[in-house]
């Protein structure tokens, strides 16, 4: 028992290793003063983020990311928090079908999902627009909101609702007053996961994004066809900075150990 714990860790350590690695190497190259992506960096300079500030089309494709995602997160929320309460309250028919359908997103591989969206859109005049972009976004960001309230229900004591009710509480107040609060730290977590899907996402969004309406990961992906050089890295950096303040966020805010089960 205690080798296989020890194998355990390890794996858990390298598998964490494995992960980080990229980003060790992609944030020192975009500090780089030459002229070309370099590990370990030549030179130490700011360089980088300043001509990233001078290129018009990074900062409106940034805009365009954080406007989007936030308008997917937000539909999530919305769609995958009313989904998940139905699941777990309400005996519904077929429900472990409805459960794997709404959380298919998150086995389809997302070249598989954004070739069927772009074909279904396409007939609906969708394909290419702002509103067939938020679409795809929020379908692919409702399954991850559907699976960590599911986890914040999972332990959801019902008696709070009924001696609620009992006492004189109408359904709404009952979810305003006590169920919402209660999960509330899933809510948040959901929100936070279906942000960073939308805002980093790139296969889904190559089909669905048209010329004129460019995304922070597509402007990277077309960047690199062009050219590569440490403005690539350096736009990596600010993706990879913007989802570590959120997930620090969430921490002061709510405690990730909390959200996953963790002591509360």
């Amino acid at each position: 028992m205690k080798i296989t714990g020890k194998l355990r860790l390890i794996f858990t350590i390298l598998t964490i290793i494995y992960i980080l690695v990229p980003l060790l190497v992609v944030i020192p190259a975009s500090f780089t003063s030459a002229s070309y992506p370099s590990f370990p960096p030549q030179g130490f300079s700011f360089q980088w983020y300043t001509k990233l500030l001078e290129r018009p089309e990074f900062m409106t494709a940034l805009i365009n990311s954080a406007k989007f995602a936030f308008m997917a997160a937000f539909f999530a929320v919305i769609f995958g928090t009313l989904g998940a309460l139905a699941i777990a309250k309400y005996d519904i028919p077929g429900k472990a079908y409805i459960t794997s359908l709404l959380t298919s997103p998150l086995s389809v591989p997302q070249l598989v999902l954004g070739v069927a969206l772009l074909i279904y859109f396409t007939p609906l005049m969708l394909a290419g627009t702002g509103t067939g972009f938020l679409i795809a976004h929020i379908i692919i960001c409702i399954p991850y909101v559907i699976r960590l309230v599911l986890t914040g229900l999972s332990g959801f004591d019902y008696n709070l609702e009924r001696a609620a009710a009992i006492l004189g509480a109408s359904p709404l107040t009952v979810f305003w007053k006590v169920t919402l609060p209660l999960i509330r730290p899933a809510i948040i977590s959901g929100g936070l996961f279906a942000f960073l899907i939308s805002f980093d996402n790139v296969t889904v969004s190559l089909f669905m994004v048209s010329p004129d309406m460019r995304t922070l990961p597509i402007e990277i992906f077309s960047h690199m066809q062009d050219a590569y050089d440490p403005l690539v890295a350096s736009v990596s950096s600010v993706v990879i900075f913007i989802s570590v303040i959120l997930i620090v966020i969430l921490e002061k805010l709510q405690g990730v150990g909390k959200i996953f089960g963790g002591t509360h």
